[in-house]
């Protein structure tokens, strides 16, 4: 019988991974606009502590919070639209600036890279770089109708959820164990996603004003690629640094720039990430580190750099459900940072 258990648990494993690879463009869409309601509850929370706001009508008040959310994204994107026609125009010179940055190398570390490249620097098309880098953003935001109307149904069906959730669950008890669980899963997710926006615009905002400082160019465009990447965990925040400090060499054609802003953006993914996310968020999450980088790797070959930003949400949600079955409360465990499961 145990037997005969593991091989259904193994199948409906494998049958899950296969209808999210192939239903990817269903999928997706709707995660990403779980995740943005859960933003816009936690714009309507923060909104709600306003004496004069708890007066008003809910559905009001949730308008308002979703027309704010949405009103930031359109002006983010307008923004990033005039930064990369700006850096379109000053590609040419970073493709001239190769041979300068390899001759500079040649004499500062006789190391002849040239040659170590071979056909490969004369192939360098930087143009091509950027536009592969631009098609990833834009593929998140691709599907952009697809998502508002998935979150505008959501939006709907919010008020009635509750309605909802008491007929499946007529016995009291098992209600109250219900809502509890979905009261866990809103606390857990509205506090990651608040609290990892809110750091990665921290870090965005304070990388805008260094590479400002230093003079690269579009460092509105860097700064919300900084902002983005800066939700995948571990890696994210390597990438987010070394994107800039690359096109910054190939800009003023020497090291210094790049150095400078690896320094300085370095240190503002340092401080942000190892001591005031920690400081924010603690210990609420509960999951353990190696977890965090096994999922990164298996959403990220599911759904490619969107599983990669949508690994901890969905690591989570696994956790706080799994942690209410008794047969799955071991795999819970197994997951987690400590050993307990946060009741």
């Amino acid at each position: 019988m145990e037997n005969s258990k593991k091989i259904y648990v193994f199948l409906i494993v494998i049958a899950t991974v296969i209808v999210c690879i192939y239903a990817q463009s269903i999928i997706l869409p709707f995660v990403l606009a779980i995740l943005f309601w859960f933003l816009i509850r936690v714009i309507k929370k923060l909104l709600l502590k306003v004496k004069f706001v708890q007066s008003l009508p809910r559905w009001l008040v949730t308008l308002f919070s979703t027309l704010v959310l949405i009103g930031f994204m359109v002006l983010i994107v307008t923004m990033i639209s005039n930064n990369i026609a700006e850096l379109s125009k000053t590609l040419p010179g970073y493709e001239e600036n190769v041979n300068k940055i390899t001759l500079l190398i040649n004499q500062e570390f006789n190391i002849d890279l040239a040659s170590l490249l071979g056909d490969f620097a004369k192939d360098i098309k930087f143009a091509s770089i950027l536009s592969s880098l631009l098609s990833t953003l834009t593929g998140l935001f691709g599907n952009a109708f697809t998502v508002l109307l998935y979150l505008v149904f959501l939006l709907l069906e919010e008020p009635i959820f509750p309605k909802k959730l008491r007929g499946m669950h007529p016995d009291d008890k098992r209600y109250k164990h219900a809502t509890g669980l979905w009261a866990k899963i809103d606390r857990s997710i509205g506090n990651y996603v608040a609290l990892k926006t809110l750091t990665s615009l921290m870090t965005g905002f304070l990388s805008y004003f260094a590479l400002l400082f230093i003079g690269v160019d579009a460092p509105l465009f860097w700064a919300f690629l900084i902002f983005v990447l800066n939700f995948i965990p571990t890696i994210g925040s390597l990438i987010a640094t070394a994107f800039p400090t690359f096109f910054a060499v190939l800009q003023f054609g020497e090291l210094t720039p790049g150095i400078l802003v690896l320094a300085i953006v370095g240190a503002i993914q340092m401080i942000i990430g190892n001591v005031v996310e920690p400081k924010l968020m603690g210990n609420s999450l509960n999951i353990s580190p190696l977890v965090v980088l096994l999922t990164l790797a298996i959403w990220g070959v599911i759904w490619g750099i969107s599983g990669m930003l949508l690994s901890v949400p969905i690591t989570v949600i696994l956790i706080i459900v799994m942690s209410e079955f008794p047969g799955t409360r071991p795999i819970a465990v197994l997951l987690s940072q400590n050993g307990t499961i946060n009741e």
